[in-house]
Protein backbone atom coordinates (compact mmCIF):
# COMPACT_ATOMS: atom_id res chain seq x y z
CA UNK A 1 0.00 0.00 0.00
CA UNK A 2 1.67 3.29 -0.84
CA UNK A 3 1.38 6.73 0.59
CA UNK A 4 -1.96 7.98 -0.83
CA UNK A 5 -3.46 4.46 -0.40
CA UNK A 6 -2.66 4.71 3.56
CA UNK A 7 -4.16 8.23 3.37
CA UNK A 8 -7.14 6.94 1.71
CA UNK A 9 -7.42 3.88 3.85
CA UNK A 10 -7.15 5.91 6.59
CA UNK A 11 -9.64 8.51 5.53
CA UNK A 12 -12.74 5.58 4.98
CA UNK A 13 -11.85 4.31 8.37
CA UNK A 14 -12.55 7.79 9.77
CA UNK A 15 -15.51 8.33 7.98
CA UNK A 16 -16.85 5.16 8.94
CA UNK A 17 -16.70 5.79 12.45
CA UNK A 18 -18.25 9.13 12.49
CA UNK A 19 -21.05 7.59 10.78
CA UNK A 20 -21.62 4.69 13.01
CA UNK A 21 -20.22 5.77 16.23
CA UNK A 22 -23.31 6.35 18.51
CA UNK A 23 -25.37 3.98 17.12
CA UNK A 24 -26.44 6.81 14.56
CA UNK A 25 -26.36 7.42 10.81
CA UNK A 26 -26.09 11.56 10.81
CA UNK A 27 -22.31 12.03 11.30
CA UNK A 28 -22.92 13.31 14.53
CA UNK A 29 -24.93 12.06 17.36
CA UNK A 30 -27.62 14.56 18.66
CA UNK A 31 -27.13 17.43 20.97
CA UNK A 32 -29.38 16.36 24.33
CA UNK A 33 -31.06 19.24 26.85
CA UNK A 34 -33.01 18.67 29.96
CA UNK A 35 -34.78 21.21 31.15
CA UNK A 36 -35.56 20.75 34.55
CA UNK A 37 -38.28 23.32 36.32
CA UNK A 38 -38.29 23.66 39.98
CA UNK A 39 -42.00 22.99 41.67
CA UNK A 40 -43.59 23.54 38.33
CA UNK A 41 -47.59 22.04 38.31
CA UNK A 42 -48.73 20.15 35.59
CA UNK A 43 -51.99 22.42 35.23
CA UNK A 44 -49.25 25.39 34.96
CA UNK A 45 -48.79 24.45 31.36
CA UNK A 46 -51.47 25.47 29.31
CA UNK A 47 -50.89 23.24 26.15
CA UNK A 48 -52.06 20.58 28.87
CA UNK A 49 -54.41 22.44 30.51
CA UNK A 50 -57.44 23.95 28.57
CA UNK A 51 -58.52 25.78 32.08
CA UNK A 52 -54.88 27.29 31.77
CA UNK A 53 -54.65 30.95 33.09
CA UNK A 54 -51.06 31.64 32.66
CA UNK A 55 -50.34 31.15 28.78
CA UNK A 56 -46.85 29.49 28.17
CA UNK A 57 -46.55 30.24 24.54
CA UNK A 58 -42.56 29.02 24.65
CA UNK A 59 -43.15 25.38 26.17
CA UNK A 60 -46.54 25.07 24.17
CA UNK A 61 -44.51 25.43 20.86
CA UNK A 62 -42.18 22.76 22.04
CA UNK A 63 -45.29 20.97 22.75
CA UNK A 64 -46.41 21.55 19.44
CA UNK A 65 -43.23 20.70 17.73
CA UNK A 66 -42.69 17.56 19.94
CA UNK A 67 -44.63 14.39 22.01
CA UNK A 68 -46.30 15.69 25.44
CA UNK A 69 -46.80 13.14 27.78
CA UNK A 70 -49.36 13.24 29.93
CA UNK A 71 -49.31 10.37 32.11
CA UNK A 72 -45.67 11.25 33.25
CA UNK A 73 -44.27 11.37 36.35
CA UNK A 74 -41.36 12.37 39.11
CA UNK A 75 -39.96 9.76 41.12
CA UNK A 76 -40.57 11.62 43.98
CA UNK A 77 -42.85 14.60 45.32
CA UNK A 78 -39.83 16.52 46.28
CA UNK A 79 -36.74 18.10 45.00
CA UNK A 80 -33.90 16.07 45.56
CA UNK A 81 -34.90 12.53 45.41
CA UNK A 82 -36.45 13.44 41.64
CA UNK A 83 -32.95 14.45 41.07
CA UNK A 84 -31.32 11.89 41.93
CA UNK A 85 -33.62 9.95 39.89
CA UNK A 86 -33.09 11.34 36.75
CA UNK A 87 -29.19 11.33 36.81
CA UNK A 88 -28.90 7.76 37.98
CA UNK A 89 -31.84 6.08 36.21
CA UNK A 90 -32.88 4.51 39.98
CA UNK A 91 -35.36 5.05 42.05
CA UNK A 92 -34.74 7.66 45.15
CA UNK A 93 -35.55 5.67 48.11
CA UNK A 94 -32.87 3.04 46.94
CA UNK A 95 -30.47 5.49 47.79
CA UNK A 96 -29.45 6.62 51.57
CA UNK A 97 -32.06 9.69 51.68
CA UNK A 98 -35.43 7.60 52.48
CA UNK A 99 -37.28 10.41 53.23
CA UNK A 100 -38.03 14.20 52.80
CA UNK A 101 -34.33 16.13 50.91
CA UNK A 102 -31.14 17.47 52.11
CA UNK A 103 -30.18 20.83 52.82
CA UNK A 104 -27.77 23.26 51.62
CA UNK A 105 -24.59 22.12 53.42
CA UNK A 106 -25.10 18.63 53.13
CA UNK A 107 -22.66 16.23 52.11
CA UNK A 108 -22.92 14.25 48.43
CA UNK A 109 -25.99 11.96 48.15
CA UNK A 110 -24.35 10.04 45.32
CA UNK A 111 -21.86 7.95 45.78
CA UNK A 112 -18.80 8.14 43.65
CA UNK A 113 -19.13 4.74 42.44
CA UNK A 114 -22.92 4.87 41.07
CA UNK A 115 -23.15 5.78 37.17
CA UNK A 116 -24.78 8.80 36.28
CA UNK A 117 -26.14 9.24 32.64
CA UNK A 118 -23.29 12.29 32.66
CA UNK A 119 -20.59 9.73 33.14
CA UNK A 120 -22.19 7.49 30.45
CA UNK A 121 -21.99 10.55 27.79
CA UNK A 122 -18.72 11.44 28.77
CA UNK A 123 -17.91 8.11 28.12
CA UNK A 124 -19.25 8.12 24.76
CA UNK A 125 -17.73 11.61 23.20
CA UNK A 126 -19.72 13.95 24.94
CA UNK A 127 -18.92 17.64 26.24
CA UNK A 128 -21.33 17.68 29.67
CA UNK A 129 -22.58 21.03 31.49
CA UNK A 130 -24.75 21.45 34.47
CA UNK A 131 -25.82 25.26 35.33
CA UNK A 132 -28.73 25.72 37.65
CA UNK A 133 -29.89 24.01 41.45
CA UNK A 134 -27.50 20.88 42.15
CA UNK A 135 -29.99 19.67 45.23
CA UNK A 136 -27.35 16.43 45.68
CA UNK A 137 -25.22 17.56 48.25
CA UNK A 138 -21.57 18.31 47.83
CA UNK A 139 -18.58 18.51 50.68
CA UNK A 140 -17.86 22.34 51.40
CA UNK A 141 -14.15 22.89 52.49
CA UNK A 142 -13.58 22.69 56.30
CA UNK A 143 -17.88 21.56 56.87
CA UNK A 144 -16.51 19.39 59.66
CA UNK A 145 -15.70 22.33 61.69
CA UNK A 146 -19.44 23.51 61.31
CA UNK A 147 -21.41 25.59 58.81
CA UNK A 148 -20.19 29.01 60.07
CA UNK A 149 -16.71 27.80 59.52
CA UNK A 150 -16.85 26.46 56.00
CA UNK A 151 -13.81 27.90 53.77
CA UNK A 152 -15.39 29.52 50.97
CA UNK A 153 -11.78 30.10 48.97
CA UNK A 154 -11.81 26.45 48.99
CA UNK A 155 -12.77 23.77 46.45
CA UNK A 156 -15.78 21.72 46.80
CA UNK A 157 -15.86 18.16 46.86
CA UNK A 158 -17.99 15.27 45.56
CA UNK A 159 -19.62 17.80 43.25
CA UNK A 160 -21.53 17.80 39.47
CA UNK A 161 -17.77 17.61 38.49
CA UNK A 162 -16.98 14.41 39.98
CA UNK A 163 -20.56 12.68 39.01
CA UNK A 164 -20.30 13.12 35.24
CA UNK A 165 -19.95 16.81 34.50
CA UNK A 166 -17.11 19.02 32.66
CA UNK A 167 -18.46 21.96 33.65
CA UNK A 168 -20.76 23.16 35.90
CA UNK A 169 -22.25 26.06 37.15
CA UNK A 170 -24.53 26.98 39.95
CA UNK A 171 -25.08 26.73 44.26
CA UNK A 172 -26.04 23.79 46.30
CA UNK A 173 -29.17 23.82 47.47
CA UNK A 174 -33.10 25.47 46.65
CA UNK A 175 -33.37 28.92 46.32
CA UNK A 176 -34.04 29.13 49.63
CA UNK A 177 -31.62 27.13 50.97
CA UNK A 178 -28.17 28.85 52.33
CA UNK A 179 -25.43 28.74 51.69
CA UNK A 180 -26.11 31.35 48.62
CA UNK A 181 -22.99 31.11 46.77
CA UNK A 182 -22.26 30.43 43.24
CA UNK A 183 -19.81 27.44 42.40
CA UNK A 184 -18.50 27.11 39.06
CA UNK A 185 -17.02 24.32 38.25
CA UNK A 186 -15.76 23.25 42.32
CA UNK A 187 -15.01 26.74 43.25
CA UNK A 188 -16.84 29.17 45.04
CA UNK A 189 -17.13 32.34 42.63
CA UNK A 190 -17.28 34.83 45.88
CA UNK A 191 -16.52 34.84 49.21
CA UNK A 192 -19.93 35.69 51.48
CA UNK A 193 -19.83 38.93 53.22
CA UNK A 194 -23.24 39.24 54.31
CA UNK A 195 -26.33 37.59 56.01
CA UNK A 196 -29.83 37.55 53.67
CA UNK A 197 -33.62 36.59 54.24
CA UNK A 198 -36.64 37.05 52.95
CA UNK A 199 -40.45 36.47 54.07
CA UNK A 200 -43.95 35.71 52.18
CA UNK A 201 -43.75 34.17 48.81
CA UNK A 202 -40.45 35.86 48.06
CA UNK A 203 -39.29 33.73 50.75
CA UNK A 204 -35.54 32.70 51.63
CA UNK A 205 -33.93 31.35 54.93
CA UNK A 206 -31.72 33.43 56.83
CA UNK A 207 -27.69 32.57 55.58
CA UNK A 208 -24.63 33.65 54.47
CA UNK A 209 -24.66 35.59 50.73
CA UNK A 210 -22.00 36.45 48.69
CA UNK A 211 -22.01 40.06 46.52
CA UNK A 212 -23.08 38.03 43.26
CA UNK A 213 -25.29 36.07 44.59
CA UNK A 214 -29.15 38.22 44.02
CA UNK A 215 -32.06 36.07 44.50
CA UNK A 216 -34.18 37.93 41.96
CA UNK A 217 -31.58 37.66 39.15
CA UNK A 218 -30.75 33.54 39.47
CA UNK A 219 -33.44 32.35 36.71
CA UNK A 220 -31.62 35.20 34.18
CA UNK A 221 -28.20 34.01 35.08
CA UNK A 222 -28.90 30.60 34.89
CA UNK A 223 -30.32 30.99 31.41
CA UNK A 224 -27.58 33.13 30.00
CA UNK A 225 -25.11 30.95 31.17
CA UNK A 226 -26.90 27.98 29.53
CA UNK A 227 -27.39 30.03 25.99
CA UNK A 228 -23.46 30.86 26.46
CA UNK A 229 -22.79 26.98 26.20
CA UNK A 230 -24.67 26.05 23.71
CA UNK A 231 -22.85 29.25 21.38
CA UNK A 232 -19.64 27.92 22.66
CA UNK A 233 -20.37 24.15 21.86
CA UNK A 234 -22.84 23.89 19.26
CA UNK A 235 -20.79 23.61 16.45
CA UNK A 236 -17.95 21.63 17.94
CA UNK A 237 -16.27 18.62 16.96
CA UNK A 238 -18.51 16.30 19.97
CA UNK A 239 -22.25 16.70 20.56
CA UNK A 240 -23.04 18.20 23.80
CA UNK A 241 -25.06 16.83 26.81
CA UNK A 242 -26.62 20.14 29.43
CA UNK A 243 -28.59 19.57 32.20
CA UNK A 244 -30.42 22.69 33.15
CA UNK A 245 -32.50 22.28 36.07
CA UNK A 246 -34.03 25.98 37.10
CA UNK A 247 -34.40 27.58 40.21
CA UNK A 248 -38.16 28.83 39.68
CA UNK A 249 -40.76 28.51 40.30
CA UNK A 250 -39.91 27.47 43.56
CA UNK A 251 -39.59 30.06 46.25
CA UNK A 252 -38.46 32.35 46.65
CA UNK A 253 -41.26 33.51 44.00
CA UNK A 254 -39.56 36.76 42.80
CA UNK A 255 -40.67 37.93 38.95
CA UNK A 256 -38.67 40.47 37.49
CA UNK A 257 -40.11 43.43 36.80
CA UNK A 258 -40.49 42.91 33.52
CA UNK A 259 -42.68 39.58 34.33
CA UNK A 260 -44.57 41.59 37.03
CA UNK A 261 -48.12 41.70 37.00
CA UNK A 262 -47.79 40.20 33.22
CA UNK A 263 -49.95 36.72 34.02
CA UNK A 264 -53.08 38.91 35.47
CA UNK A 265 -53.41 36.63 38.09
CA UNK A 266 -52.66 38.99 40.72
CA UNK A 267 -50.30 36.33 42.20
CA UNK A 268 -46.46 36.40 41.31
CA UNK A 269 -46.42 33.11 41.02
CA UNK A 270 -48.16 33.31 37.92
CA UNK A 271 -45.78 35.60 36.89
CA UNK A 272 -43.02 33.75 37.30
CA UNK A 273 -44.16 30.65 36.01
CA UNK A 274 -44.04 33.30 32.79
CA UNK A 275 -40.17 33.40 33.32
CA UNK A 276 -39.94 30.18 33.01
CA UNK A 277 -41.57 30.06 30.14
CA UNK A 278 -39.17 32.66 28.92
CA UNK A 279 -35.92 30.62 29.77
CA UNK A 280 -37.22 27.75 27.57
CA UNK A 281 -38.18 30.20 25.05
CA UNK A 282 -34.52 31.32 25.14
CA UNK A 283 -32.73 28.24 25.02
CA UNK A 284 -34.93 27.24 21.87
CA UNK A 285 -33.62 30.44 20.36
CA UNK A 286 -30.28 29.90 20.91
CA UNK A 287 -30.12 26.10 19.41
CA UNK A 288 -32.11 27.98 16.41
CA UNK A 289 -29.47 30.65 16.02
CA UNK A 290 -26.71 28.31 15.78
CA UNK A 291 -28.83 25.86 13.18
CA UNK A 292 -28.76 23.00 15.72
CA UNK A 293 -31.85 22.51 17.22
CA UNK A 294 -32.94 19.70 14.28
CA UNK A 295 -30.16 18.10 15.68
CA UNK A 296 -30.77 18.89 19.51
CA UNK A 297 -32.85 16.39 21.42
CA UNK A 298 -35.04 18.65 24.27
CA UNK A 299 -36.87 17.34 27.22
CA UNK A 300 -38.88 19.77 29.57
CA UNK A 301 -40.34 18.51 32.88
CA UNK A 302 -40.34 19.46 36.43
CA UNK A 303 -39.35 17.89 39.68
CA UNK A 304 -42.61 17.96 41.17
CA UNK A 305 -45.77 19.01 41.79
CA UNK A 306 -46.93 22.53 42.58
CA UNK A 307 -46.07 23.88 46.30
CA UNK A 308 -48.60 24.96 48.11
CA UNK A 309 -46.45 28.35 48.50
CA UNK A 310 -48.03 29.14 44.90
CA UNK A 311 -51.57 30.09 46.98
CA UNK A 312 -53.42 27.72 45.56
CA UNK A 313 -56.79 29.44 47.01
CA UNK A 314 -56.17 32.65 45.77
CA UNK A 315 -54.96 31.10 42.05
CA UNK A 316 -58.69 29.38 42.48
CA UNK A 317 -60.35 32.68 42.27
CA UNK A 318 -58.70 33.65 39.06
CA UNK A 319 -60.33 29.94 37.51
CA UNK A 320 -56.11 28.49 37.98
CA UNK A 321 -55.59 25.42 39.16
CA UNK A 322 -51.58 24.50 39.13
CA UNK A 323 -52.56 20.70 39.94
CA UNK A 324 -55.49 20.77 37.20
CA UNK A 325 -57.86 18.00 37.52
CA UNK A 326 -55.47 15.93 39.95
CA UNK A 327 -55.50 15.77 43.93
CA UNK A 328 -53.00 17.33 45.42
CA UNK A 329 -49.75 19.40 45.38
CA UNK A 330 -45.66 19.17 46.12
CA UNK A 331 -45.29 16.30 48.82
CA UNK A 332 -48.09 14.50 48.76
CA UNK A 333 -48.36 11.05 46.91
CA UNK A 334 -51.62 11.87 45.42
CA UNK A 335 -50.91 12.81 41.52
CA UNK A 336 -50.75 16.24 42.37
CA UNK A 337 -47.62 15.62 44.57
CA UNK A 338 -45.95 13.65 41.30
CA UNK A 339 -47.60 13.47 37.92
CA UNK A 340 -46.10 16.63 36.25
CA UNK A 341 -45.65 18.16 32.55
CA UNK A 342 -43.09 16.15 30.46
CA UNK A 343 -42.63 17.10 26.55
CA UNK A 344 -39.87 15.66 23.89
CA UNK A 345 -38.30 17.41 21.15
CA UNK A 346 -36.59 15.53 18.48
CA UNK A 347 -37.21 16.88 15.23
CA UNK A 348 -35.34 14.04 13.11
CA UNK A 349 -36.86 11.34 14.85
CA UNK A 350 -40.14 12.41 16.60
CA UNK A 351 -43.46 13.57 15.34
CA UNK A 352 -45.99 16.47 17.56
CA UNK A 353 -47.99 13.57 19.21
CA UNK A 354 -49.42 13.50 22.62
CA UNK A 355 -48.83 10.01 24.41
CA UNK A 356 -50.74 8.10 27.41
CA UNK A 357 -47.25 5.94 27.90
CA UNK A 358 -46.57 5.62 31.69
CA UNK A 359 -43.47 7.32 32.04
CA UNK A 360 -41.32 7.94 34.95
CA UNK A 361 -38.03 10.57 35.03
CA UNK A 362 -35.75 7.82 35.70
CA UNK A 363 -36.88 6.72 32.14
CA UNK A 364 -34.39 9.56 30.69
CA UNK A 365 -31.55 7.62 31.47
CA UNK A 366 -32.50 4.47 29.59
CA UNK A 367 -34.18 6.77 26.83
CA UNK A 368 -30.93 8.53 25.70
CA UNK A 369 -28.85 5.52 25.98
CA UNK A 370 -31.42 3.48 24.11
CA UNK A 371 -31.17 6.29 21.18
CA UNK A 372 -27.28 6.06 21.15
CA UNK A 373 -27.44 2.33 21.11
CA UNK A 374 -25.35 2.29 24.08
CA UNK A 375 -25.66 -1.01 26.59
CA UNK A 376 -26.76 -0.25 30.15
CA UNK A 377 -24.59 -2.34 32.73
CA UNK A 378 -26.31 -4.77 35.43
CA UNK A 379 -25.20 -2.04 38.17
CA UNK A 380 -26.83 0.93 36.48
CA UNK A 381 -30.00 2.92 35.91
CA UNK A 382 -32.11 -0.04 37.61
CA UNK A 383 -35.24 1.47 37.38
CA UNK A 384 -34.98 3.30 34.40
CA UNK A 385 -37.50 2.59 30.97
CA UNK A 386 -37.17 3.87 27.61
CA UNK A 387 -39.77 5.65 26.49
CA UNK A 388 -38.54 5.67 23.06
CA UNK A 389 -40.95 3.45 21.84
CA UNK A 390 -44.10 5.08 22.63
CA UNK A 391 -42.28 7.93 20.23
CA UNK A 392 -42.56 5.65 17.62
CA UNK A 393 -38.31 5.56 17.47
CA UNK A 394 -36.93 2.25 16.32
CA UNK A 395 -36.28 0.61 19.90
CA UNK A 396 -36.49 -2.61 21.11
CA UNK A 397 -36.52 -1.67 25.00
CA UNK A 398 -39.05 -3.12 27.31
CA UNK A 399 -41.90 -0.77 27.83
CA UNK A 400 -42.92 0.26 31.40
CA UNK A 401 -46.15 -1.29 33.26
CA UNK A 402 -45.79 -0.33 36.61
CA UNK A 403 -44.21 2.72 38.75
CA UNK A 404 -43.51 3.38 42.40
CA UNK A 405 -44.33 6.63 43.61
CA UNK A 406 -42.87 8.52 46.84
CA UNK A 407 -43.97 11.17 48.86
CA UNK A 408 -42.23 13.70 51.16
CA UNK A 409 -42.48 11.50 54.37
CA UNK A 410 -41.40 8.73 52.28
CA UNK A 411 -44.92 6.73 51.88
CA UNK A 412 -44.88 4.78 48.79
CA UNK A 413 -47.66 3.97 46.13
CA UNK A 414 -47.69 1.81 43.20
CA UNK A 415 -49.22 2.17 40.01
CA UNK A 416 -50.11 -0.58 37.29
CA UNK A 417 -52.93 -0.26 34.68
CA UNK A 418 -55.63 1.92 36.13
CA UNK A 419 -55.21 1.48 39.64
CA UNK A 420 -53.14 2.74 42.17
CA UNK A 421 -52.34 1.54 45.48
CA UNK A 422 -51.19 4.03 48.56
CA UNK A 423 -49.87 2.21 51.32
CA UNK A 424 -50.33 4.88 53.91
CA UNK A 425 -53.82 6.24 55.41
CA UNK A 426 -53.39 9.87 54.50
CA UNK A 427 -51.21 12.34 51.72
CA UNK A 428 -47.99 11.30 52.59
CA UNK A 429 -47.14 14.80 52.79
CA UNK A 430 -48.93 18.40 52.86
CA UNK A 431 -52.46 17.91 51.63
CA UNK A 432 -55.81 17.02 53.92
CA UNK A 433 -55.20 14.57 55.50
CA UNK A 434 -52.15 15.58 56.32
CA UNK A 435 -49.65 13.12 58.15
CA UNK A 436 -49.89 12.19 61.80
CA UNK A 437 -53.47 14.02 62.41
CA UNK A 438 -56.69 12.76 64.17
CA UNK A 439 -58.17 12.95 60.64
CA UNK A 440 -55.45 10.53 59.02
CA UNK A 441 -55.83 8.24 62.21
CA UNK A 442 -59.57 7.20 61.90
CA UNK A 443 -58.81 6.83 58.16
CA UNK A 444 -58.10 2.83 56.64
CA UNK A 445 -54.81 1.60 56.50
CA UNK A 446 -54.46 1.43 52.55
CA UNK A 447 -56.08 3.49 49.94
CA UNK A 448 -56.89 1.80 46.17
CA UNK A 449 -58.03 4.30 43.45
CA UNK A 450 -59.24 3.55 39.66
CA UNK A 451 -58.07 6.33 38.24
CA UNK A 452 -59.23 5.88 34.76
CA UNK A 453 -63.00 6.32 37.02
CA UNK A 454 -61.49 8.56 39.43
CA UNK A 455 -58.83 10.92 38.28
CA UNK A 456 -59.42 12.92 41.40
CA UNK A 457 -58.69 9.67 44.01
CA UNK A 458 -61.94 10.15 45.69
CA UNK A 459 -63.49 6.91 45.74
CA UNK A 460 -60.58 4.66 48.10
CA UNK A 461 -61.79 1.29 46.78
CA UNK A 462 -59.49 -0.38 49.10
CA UNK A 463 -62.80 -2.43 51.14
CA UNK A 464 -64.30 -3.64 47.73
CA UNK A 465 -60.85 -4.65 46.29
CA UNK A 466 -58.87 -6.26 48.92
CA UNK A 467 -57.48 -8.66 46.37
CA UNK A 468 -55.86 -6.41 43.81
CA UNK A 469 -54.35 -4.32 46.99
CA UNK A 470 -52.97 -7.27 48.24
CA UNK A 471 -51.56 -8.48 44.74
CA UNK A 472 -50.26 -4.63 44.07
CA UNK A 473 -48.86 -5.23 47.76
CA UNK A 474 -46.95 -8.10 46.85
CA UNK A 475 -45.26 -6.77 43.18
CA UNK A 476 -44.32 -3.64 44.66
CA UNK A 477 -42.53 -5.68 47.60
CA UNK A 478 -40.37 -7.49 44.86
CA UNK A 479 -39.78 -4.27 43.62
CA UNK A 480 -38.12 -3.20 46.27
CA UNK A 481 -36.64 -6.39 47.56
CA UNK A 482 -34.90 -7.29 44.06
CA UNK A 483 -33.08 -3.65 43.97
CA UNK A 484 -34.48 -2.77 40.37
CA UNK A 485 -37.49 -3.18 38.20
CA UNK A 486 -35.99 -3.36 35.17
CA UNK A 487 -34.83 -7.03 34.20
CA UNK A 488 -31.64 -8.28 35.26
CA UNK A 489 -29.46 -9.30 38.29
CA UNK A 490 -30.69 -8.61 41.52
CA UNK A 491 -28.96 -5.58 42.91
CA UNK A 492 -29.04 -4.39 46.50
CA UNK A 493 -30.54 -1.48 48.12
CA UNK A 494 -28.09 1.40 50.35
CA UNK A 495 -28.16 1.18 54.04
CA UNK A 496 -30.41 0.70 55.42
CA UNK A 497 -32.15 -1.63 53.72
CA UNK A 498 -35.13 -1.72 56.09
CA UNK A 499 -36.92 1.26 57.11
CA UNK A 500 -40.12 2.30 59.09
CA UNK A 501 -41.85 3.58 55.56
CA UNK A 502 -42.27 -0.42 54.56
CA UNK A 503 -43.81 -1.55 57.54
CA UNK A 504 -46.69 -2.92 54.82
CA UNK A 505 -43.80 -4.85 53.62
CA UNK A 506 -44.77 -7.20 56.54
CA UNK A 507 -45.66 -11.00 56.24
CA UNK A 508 -44.44 -11.16 52.24
CA UNK A 509 -42.04 -13.65 51.53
Amino acid sequence: MNFLNKNHFFYIVLVLFSTFSFGQKDNKAPNIIFILADDLGYGDVSSLNENSKIKTAHIDKLASQGASFTDAHTSSAVCTPTRYGILTGRYNWRSTLKKGVIQGYSEALIPQDRTTIGKVLQANGYKTAAIGKWHLGWDWANIEAGEDKIDYTKKIKNGPTTLGFDYWFGFCGSLDMAPYVWVENDQPTMVPTKFTSNTGQGMWRNGPTSDDFVHEEILGQITSKSVEYIAENANGDKPFFLYMPLSAPHTPILPTAEFKGKSGLDNPYGDFVLMVDWSVGEIMKALEKQGIADNTIVVFTSDNGCSPQANFKQLATKGHNPSYVYRGTKADIFEGGHRVPFIVRWPSKVKQDKSDQLVCTTDFFASVTDALDIKNGATMAEDSFSFLPALKVKSNATVRESIVHHSINGSFAYRKGDYKAVFCSDSGGWSFPKINTDEAKGLPKFQLYNLKNDIAEKNNLEGSQPQLLELYRKELSLIVKNGRSTIGAKQKNDKPETWPQLNWMRDIK
